[in-house]
């Protein structure tokens, strides 16, 4: 079988940042499929090299969280359109796996199934134009209109539709009632990330000896929220917590928040750059609890935000600052919590429980673990998507 994967943002575990997509097409490579791959890189030239077996084209076609909205609009524009010229080479595919974000994708991928009756699977891991709505990003009604058609046309024309969270399959039911739609959820790589104790040189290297460690891990955006993080070091200060906060990533409010850190005089807070793979597992060594933020925007709680899934394989303390299905993941497993952002001290009250009350904080951790293991694993998941193309 061969497959043809679009997704504008493929990572390795080398590159860092969000690799599902990097995880997908082992999975198909190693069952014996000929995967090829259709991405872009912020470099001036084409370029093509094989990882683990799989062919990845790598389009002249810049990216970055910064960008506004209509640099972000004619990044996606210009991918669609390299990757229709680029896909003449593998029309003999059996598949096309389209992932979005951004939701454009779609539209190189119905190309592909009209002009080489190539048809295709479409990847949802967050609901667009929804969640660009209402962010406020998308505020014009007639083009709001006009994204939302082409969504579900998007939808209608896929030979399957694979969503990230129940609560995505749902949304995605109500618009396309009967269409085949798998749930593929991230995934816990729990090869990988691995529960241990806190390594006392990575503790005395990061000066966290005898505290209690809380770490945001992922993109600095504004859907992120991270204000709230923020605010959560600030009311962990004032209350006098032995609790160390490390923000770890990039985007575009990275530099705003270092200067409102520095305004607040939060020493028990550290921002740290982005970093691969291994450098995340490095910090989860001394990592006691992740935290999972988003902006209090309705659509952002049914997403599958990859660092939950590194949290869970890792056995880390989760806390979240937003409802939905993983706040009921959580709170079912008892491997985390949920605080209400706009009562920072609740995050305290809640966080105390876990620093003094004793055998806790590793009870919650163990579930965690148990959570990745059983629910959300690589190889559990990576069987789970192969079996959607048979």
């Amino acid at each position: 079988m061969k497959v043809l994967i679009l997704h504008q943002h493929f990572n390795t575990p080398e590159k860092g940042g969000a690799i599902r997509s990097y995880y997908l097409a082992t999975a198909l490579a190693g069952r014996g499929v000929k995967v090829t791959v259709i991405t872009a890189h912020n470099e001036n030239v084409y370029r093509q090299e094989t990882i683990e077996h799989i062919d990845v084209h790598y389009l002249p076609v810049a990216y970055d969280n910064r960008f506004g909205f209509v640099a972000r609009s004619w990044s996606f524009l210009k991918y669609v359109l390299g990757t229709v010229k680029l896909a003449r080479q593998f029309r003999d595919a059996d598949y096309c796996y389209a992932i979005s974000v951004p939701l454009t994708v779609g539209i190189a991928a119905m190309w592909i199934k009209m002009r080489y009756k190539v048809s295709y699977i479409f990847e949802v891991g967050d609901l667009w134009p929804e969640a660009p709505i209402q962010l406020g990003f998308v505020n014009n009604f007639v083009f709001a209109q006009l994204l939302y058609v082409l969504e579900k046309r998007i939808y209608k024309s896929a030979h399957a539709v694979v969503a990230l969270s129940s609560a995505i399959r749902e949304a995605i039911e109500k618009k396309v009632p009967g269409k085949a739609i798998h749930l593929v959820p991230n995934m816990a790589d729990c090869d990988f990330y691995k529960p241990g104790t806190k390594d006392p040189d990575l503790e005395r290297q990061y000066h966290v000896q005898e505290k209690l460690v809380v770490s945001y891990i992922g993109a600095a955006g504004v859907a992120n929220g991270l204000d709230s993080f923020l605010e959560c070091a600030n009311t962990s200060r004032k209350a006098q917590l032995p609790v160390h906060f490390f923000l770890c990533g990039d985007g575009a409010e990275t530099e705003r928040l270092k200067g409102h850190a520095q305004k607040l005089g939060l020493t028990n807070l550290t921002f740290l750059d982005f970093r691969n793979r291994d450098g995340v597992k490095e910090l989860l060594n001394i990592t006691d609890a992740v935290f999972i933020s988003y902006k209090q925007v309705p659509v952002l709680e049914t997403g599958s935000p990859n660092k939950f899934f590194d949290g869970l394989a890792a056995g880390k303390l989760i806390i979240i600052n937003f409802g939905g299905w993983i706040k009921k993941e959580i709170e079912d497993a008892q491997c985390g919590f949920y605080y209400n952002p706009q009562q920072p001290t609740d995050f305290v009250k809640k966080l105390s429980a876990y620093l003094y009350e004793g055998g806790l904080l590793e009870r919650a951790k163990a579930a965690s673990r148990k959570l990745g293991e059983q629910k959300y694993s690589r190889e559990r998941l990576s069987g789970l998507f192969a079996e959607v193309f048979k």
